[in-house]
């Protein structure tokens, strides 16, 4: 630990806490709608989250209502449809990973001993695009058009052969909805790498944080290929251009590819962060260390590995290669082997230490069997032969709820029944929680236990009635009598966590003696989580050290003070957690929920087919992103690099070259890559695979102009580097004529790829190749065009005010040289791969 944040002098708590609120201090009333701290908006999102889950059970109970009998007409085969549908789309979208990434936000800031996340604006307008994308969803239910092609949305039943809007509903809202879910992991993985405590190297990490940072970066790779095939899929029902049609050089086997791409991650997407959950619970009621910790973490980052290698698993009925079956089916048994490195863990931590079988450890023990016996169903369709015989039966409904609701449902409950106390400062109702644990125990197995049966004698998911004397009749029954006893019991939990803000007894400071920081932030946390930021070279600092919250509450650690009026929080090294920087915190801003109410009116206009209105609405959401861009940095004019609140050796964010900013921007082009890998993932997929695949006798685009294209987007990349390089080395001057020609040469490129777009005989409604090939000019088009605003409005900032972008304040332009980086490299890889290779691979020739 380095001298300037060594222990200082305590201080008045009472005084210290008056000083940070009126910093930190959230508005309330309309103003409240400003508010970009973590823990209001986490808890937004939980309590959203649990409202759709709510609506998405109350779906479950109608369909099974349904199918309690045979011949039953409750509901219509359209309902029934729907229902499905938006049952599952709710549950994975608007339910799973948000309340997850929800607890996770408000925890680890906490946990890691930060004050808030990093990009505290950029969570508050997830939040926002998470509300409008579901209530847009949602209210398809009130208007009769919800979707009712599947969760999975397979072609061509959502292609543009089905008239309507119940795909466009699908399609637009869970793309708005995703805009959220990936702002939210770009946030977690910056905080959890760069605004730890002092000292907190990866190896101290929670096991739970490690746990949201694998999960994290599977979002950033997995939820692409669906963002993809989902605005192909809309553009395909919109404009009528050929993605999935066969007949036209499609293949409807391209979506499940590329749904499957995110949909298996997304299992372990989920499944990780309870997971963590579990790791961190069971030491505290053991009263021991979590046995085999490195183990753990290795399992983590191993599951995370392997499930992208899984998707296929999903698709052994549709004609997949032996070879190919092979290979999947022996992925998906190896994903096993760390889960069960897992299990192990938490056996051996329970074995070895003195167990209190309190509530939280009652639903993790429900966790445990439950999930376990998914883990051996997943085994089991694992192998071809046994998948082709139970694939689309109710045996895959039952596994995936096995699996689902075991590893997530469970340890999510008893997460919130442990952190309860940290929420409110009022503990839960022991006997009630035990009420609702053995309902929702004994009704989710008497529900989908015997499902696996009813799938086995041959009853077909989907189905919303069935005739009698088909030997389906009892289980059905049985299952749906069931299913209202695991309504009963998900009701008497949420009476006991409604009821004991009101009625619950005051909690003593951290209860379950846990050893993680966030019970030392106060219960419930200030807004600013800690007066002061201790060093935590320990995973256990409060077992460690029992005195520590006292000591941050008297300001005895490092930034112990606000008189400045920043928000500010410890930057770190990624590894090593060694401070690196003070990171200055924007406060709270309307920004974020005007943009999200441009989306959410763009999103309603194309909808309602309203392209021109559309068309201007983006223009003014590009706007107000422009304007809420313009402020970062903004908060640290007129700091000098020897401000007396500093640190010594430490500065602002602003005025280094490693600032959070380039972080968020390099995982965000990490999306973008496995984005635009998922587009040329489909153009050698249709290339190789389509059986009506007709390329015309020559390229329609040629070799050169892209390769122009590719060049002065280079070009432009060159000028932006020697500028940053210059930057480093205290070099200034010329700054904004080197953007100018960055952005001027950004503007040719572009202009080259509008001429192909308007004179090349491209004919994307007619064939997928030129559907394709437009396609990936338009990707080119957009991200050229937002490069050279970028270069332009680096300029302007370096003119304008020198302070924005100078020596001083050096590290802009070295984000706008990672965009022009992505760019020019993906014009090069689309002359090599739609250009270039076809022609040498014979590809064209009539």
């Amino acid at each position: 630990m380095s001298e300037p944040l060594a222990q200082g002098p305590a201080r008045d708590p009472d005084r210290l806490h008056e000083e940070f609120e009126r910093v930190w201090g959230n508005p309330t009333g309309w103003r409240a709608l400003s508010v970009v701290n973590h823990t209001i908006v986490m808890r937004r999102f939980m309590v959203t989250a649990a409202i759709f889950f709510l609506i998405a059970g109350l779906l479950a109970m109608l369909m099974r209502a349904q199918l309690a009998r045979p011949e039953h007409h409750f509901m219509t085969g359209e309902a029934y449809a729907q229902a499905f549908t938006m049952h599952g789309t709710m549950m994975m979208f608007l339910f799973a990973v948000p309340v997850l990434q929800g607890l996770a936000g408000y925890l680890l800031p906490k946990m890691l001993g930060a004050r808030d996340l990093v990009f505290p604006r950029l969570s508050a307008f997830g939040y926002w695009c998470y509300l409008f994308g579901g209530v847009i969803l949602t209210s398809s239910l009130l208007m009769g058009l919800a979707p009712d092609a599947g969760w999975f949305m397979y072609t061509p039943l959502s292609s543009q052969f089905t008239p309507g809007l119940q795909s466009d509903f699908w399609l637009l809202g869970v793309t708005f909805v995703e805009i959220s879910t990936m702002s939210a992991a770009i946030d977690l993985i910056v905080s959890i790498l760069r605004t730890r405590a002092t000292g907190m190297g990866l190896q101290h990490l929670p096991v739970f944080a490690w746990a949201v940072l694998v999960s994290s970066f599977m979002i950033v790779l997995g939820f692409p290929p669906l963002i993809l095939g989902s605005i192909l899929l809309e553009i395909e029902r919109a404009a009528g251009w050929a993605f999935f049609d066969p007949q036209r050089g499609g293949d409807p086997l391209l979506w499940q590819h590329l749904f499957w791409l995110f949909g298996h991650p997304e299992v372990y997407i989920i499944f990780l962060p309870a997971a963590g959950v579990v790791s961190t619970l069971v030491p505290v009621f053991a009263g021991r260390p979590l046995v085999g910790y490195s183990w753990v973490v290795l399992s983590l980052i191993a599951t995370g590995f392997l499930s992208f290698g899984l998707w296929v698993h999903h698709m052994f009925a549709v004609g997949i290669p032996a070879l190919a079956q092979a290979f999947f089916a022996a992925a998906s048994m190896l994903v096993a082997i760390p889960n069960g490195i897992q299990v192990f863990s938490w056996i051996a931590t329970l074995w070895s230490g003195r167990p209190r079988w309190s509530l939280p450890m009652l639903w993790l023990a429900g966790f445990v069997a439950i999930f376990v016996a998914g883990g051996l169903t997943g085994v089991m369709v694992a192998f071809v032969p046994f998948d082709w015989q139970v694939h689309d039966t109710h045996f895959v409904v039952a596994h995936l709820h096995y699996v689902l609701i075991g590893g997530m449902l469970f340890p999510l409950v008893a997460a919130i029944y442990y952190w309860l106390p940290l929420f409110s400062g009022r503990m839960a109702s022991e006997r009630l929680g035990q009420v609702g644990f053995w309902l929702t125990f004994i009704g989710f197995n008497g529900t989908f236990l015997i499902m696996h049966w009813t799938g086995l004698i041959g009853m077909p998911r989907r189905v919303f009635t069935y005739a009698e004397g088909l030997g389906w009749s009892m289980p059905n029954l049985v299952s749906s009598i069931f299913s209202f006893v695991l309504a009963m019991g998900t009701a008497a939990v949420l009476l006991d966590w409604l009821l004991h803000f009101r009625w619950g007894r005051k909690a003593l400071f951290n209860p379950w003696q846990a050893d993680t920081l966030e019970w030392g932030a106060g219960m419930p946390p200030r807004s600013y989580n800690f007066a002061s930021l201790p060093p935590l070279p320990t995973r256990h600092p409060l077992w460690d050290d029992p005195m520590l919250a006292q000591e941050i509450a008297t300001g005895r650690h490092a930034l112990p003070h606000a008189a400045h009026g920043r928000r500010e929080t410890l930057g770190c090294n990624p590894i090593s957690g060694e401070p690196r920087e003070v990171i200055h915190l924007p406060g709270n801003s309307w920004w974020p929920l005007l943009a999200g109410l441009l989306l959410a009116a763009l999103c309603i206009c194309l909808l309602l087919k309203t392209y021109w209105v559309a068309l201007g609405l983006a223009v003014f959401a590009v706007l107000v992103l422009l304007r809420w861009s313009w402020e970062n940095g903004e908060h640290a004019l007129g700091e000098t690099p020897d401000d007396p609140d500093l640190p010594q050796g430490l500065e602002l964010h602003p005025r280094t070259f490693d600032g959070p900013g380039l972080w968020g921007t390099g995982l965000t082009l990490l999306a973008d890559t496995a984005l635009y890998a998922s587009l040329v993932f489909a153009w050698a997929y249709l290339w190789t695979v389509a059986p009506a695949w007709n390329p015309p006798a020559e390229s329609p685009i040629g070799m050169v102009p892209l390769a122009g294209v590719a060049l002065a987007f280079i070009c432009a990349m060159l000028v932006t580097r020697r500028s940053v390089m210059r930057l480093r080395r205290g070099e200034g001057k010329g700054l904004g004529g080197h953007m100018l020609l960055a952005a001027a040469l950004g503007l040719a490129g572009c202009a080259g790829l509008a001429w192909l777009l308007l004179f090349a005989p491209l004919q994307p409604t007619q064939t997928a190749h030129d559907a394709l090939l437009a396609f990936t000019l338009w990707f080119l088009v957009v991200h050229g065009g937002m490069c050279s605003v970028a270069s332009a409005l680096q300029a302007l900032r370096a003119h304008v005010r020198w302070r924005y972008v100078s020596t001083d304040a050096p590290y802009e332009p070295h984000i706008v040289l990672m965009l022009w980086q992505f760019t020019a490299l993906a014009a090069l890889v689309a002359w090599g791969a739609m250009a270039l290779l076809p022609p040498l691979m014979g590809a064209y020739g009539g």
